[in-house]
This record gives C-alpha cells, sequence and structure tokens, in this order.
C-alpha cells in the first residue's frame, strides 16, 4: 500500500444528516498552509518543557520499494509527540519540528509525507470544530452518530489508506464500545446468549487489544482472590505468594509482592500520620506552630520526594 495523491484516496462525502464540519475555505486558516512556510532550519535545539528526557517515537520512517510512504501508527504518533507541546510552543514552531525529521525520508516519501501531515493538521482543526457541534447539540444525534461522523472525517481529510492506518485500532474499540451497549441493552437473551454474543464482539478487537484486556481482567480477579484471602486471619504469606505467582508467573509476582509491601508500608505510615496531624488540629495551636507541627509530622513519616504527594492529598481533605 502507498500514500497516493490526495485526489485519489479521499472518500466519498458523508451523509449530509452527520453535520459533517466542511473543509475550511479561507487558506490563512487551514492549518495545512504551515507545512510549506515553517522551515526545518528554525528549529531550536532546546526542545519544549514536557518533552525533555523524552524521545519521540520510532518506526515512522517506513517506504515501500519504490520509496513511496506507508502510513503507520508510528508516524501518526510522531505527529502527535510534537503537537502534544502545543501552547509551550506555537504551532508554526511545532511544524517545523516535525518537518525537520521528515527530511530524513527519502522522496518521493518526504513530499508524501508533509502532505499527509498538512492533511492531519487540518483534520484536527475540523475536529475541534465538530466537538464544538457536539458541545453545543447542534447536528450530531447521540454518541454512535458522533463516532460515524468522526470515522467520515477521517477519510475526508487523510484518505482510506492513511485513515486505517491512524485509526484502525481505537475505530474497532468504538466499534466493540458500540456493539457491547447494544447487547447489555436487549432484554431478549438469555445470560448465556449475552455472553456468547459479548465474547464474539470482543473477538473482532485486534489482537493486541484483546491481551490487554485479558491481562486488565486477570488481574481484576487476582484482587478479587487477593482481597478474600486478607479477610481470612488464617491466611499465610505463603498462600498469597503462590497465589500472585500462579496467576501472573515468578518474575512478575516477585515485583508485584515488592509493590504490595512498599503499598502496604505507605499505608500504614499515613494511617499514623493522618492520627497524629488530627490530634495536632485539635491541640488549638497557634497558625505557625501549627505549620512547624505538621512539617515535624512530615518529615517523621515521611522522605521529600513523597511529601509532595502528602502536601497534595491533605489538601483535598
Amino acid at each position: 500500500m502507498i500514500l497516493r495523491p490526495a485526489d485519489q484516496t479521499r472518500a466519498p462525502e458523508p451523509a449530509a444528516s452527520r453535520a459533517l464540519p466542511p473543509k475550511a475555505g479561507d487558506k490563512a486558516t487551514i492549518p495545512s498552509t504551515l507545512v510549506e512556510s515553517a522551515p526545518a532550519a528554525s528549529v531550536p535545539e532546546a526542545l519544549p518543557g514536557s518533552l525533555e528526557g523524552t524521545r519521540p517515537p520510532g518506526g515512522w520512517d517506513r517506504v515501500d520499494e519504490a520509496g513511496h510512504l506507508l502510513p503507520t501508527p508510528a508516524l501518526r504518533g510522531l505527529f502527535d509527540y510534537y503537537l502534544a507541546a502545543l501552547g509551550e510552543e506555537s504551532l508554526p514552531q511545532l511544524v517545523a519540528r516535525i518537518r525537520q525529521r521528515l527530511e530524513t525520508l527519502p522522496e518521493p516519501a518526504r513530499g508524501e509525507a508533509r502532505q499527509l501531515l498538512g492533511d492531519y493538521l487540518d483534520y484536527k482543526l475540523a475536529v475541534g470544530q465538530l466537538e464544538t457541534q457536539v458541545g453545543s447539540g447542534a447536528g450530531i444525534a447521540g454518541a454512535e452518530n458522533a463516532l460515524a461522523t468522526m470515522r467520515d472525517l477521517r477519510r475526508q481529510y487523510l484518505g482510506e489508506v492513511a485513515a486505517d492506518a491512524f485509526f484502525a485500532r481505537e475505530e474497532a474499540i468504538d466499534r466493540y464500545q458500540t456493539a457491547r451497549r447494544e447487547i447489555q441493552a436487549r432484554d431478549d437473551l438469555t445470560d448465556a446468549q449475552r455472553r456468547a454474543r459479548l465474547q464474539a464482539a470482543e473477538a473482532e478487537l485486534p489482537e493486541s487489544v484483546r491481551e490487554a484486556r485479558a491481562e486488565s481482567r486477570k488481574f481484576v480477579d487476582y484482587e478479587a482472590q487477593l482481597q478474600a484471602l486478607q479477610a481470612d486471619p488464617d491466611t499465610s504469606q505463603a498462600e498469597i505468594s503462590q497465589l500472585r505467582e500462579s496467576t501472573f508467573g515468578a518474575e512478575v509476582a516477585e515485583r508485584l509482592a515488592r509493590v504490595e509491601a512498599e503499598q502496604a508500608d505507605w499505608d500504614r505510615r499515613w494511617t499514623d500520620y493522618r492520627a497524629d496531624k488530627a490530634r495536632l488540629d485539635d491541640a488549638g495551636l497557634a497558625a505557625p506552630e501549627q505549620q512547624e507541627a505538621v512539617q515535624r509530622l512530615r518529615d517523621q513519616y515521611f522522605s521529600d520526594q513523597e511529601q509532595v504527594r502528602v502536601q497534595a492529598l491533605d489538601s483535598i481533605r
């Protein structure tokens, strides 16, 4: 699959009943124009603060044997990596950063990637317009209709190939969630039929999503079994260790044991600290004395790093 010229990859216009935000007519307001007007040479070396210590995703620079761009989720990840810093830097500056990365591609992939970046920026603008419509109740009737409109937007702006590459995973999840709501709402199904239909809907999800859901369910089941064991005063640590290992394997069980021990230690210290602080609150100390006494308690129970969390928790209680 290659990224074909824009006029060949556009999907048919979506149904008018979905109130799809039209493409802007004023070129001065279209973000895609920034792709050509933001020279890569203007990129400063220092990253925006939120990106310091991070690196952009790899694997985005895939091309076919003829040198044409192969759109991938990683390429969308590259775009979003820099665009996430909008507000710290201007949009033209962030576009210039992305362009600098795209310069490493050979032609014709380089030009195709710049075109796709422009299309993606226009799509993001249209999404903002759509969200404004949804917020005001204009033209969108229900979550399913909004999701369908979003799918149409992606294909209108990006074309079928790139839209599938960028959004296949989340669209599969959207379809599953829609099917799940419909199945759960039906009152003509037995419990067995409902389970079977839910399993069939889940089977349509990408393998990575199914695996993640299975891991999540595994942990939920583990938590329920752990609580049952801990509620029994006769439960030994060996039984809890066996539960961890049988559920997750020896290596993960070892890490989980450390995490649970650290959490138990935190819970104990937090409980003791709150009890001592409550007694201070009832002591009628003057404000400066109260602050000093609370700080001594925090120093007694928590490290400097933990005190940031403690201060935040105290502020909401």
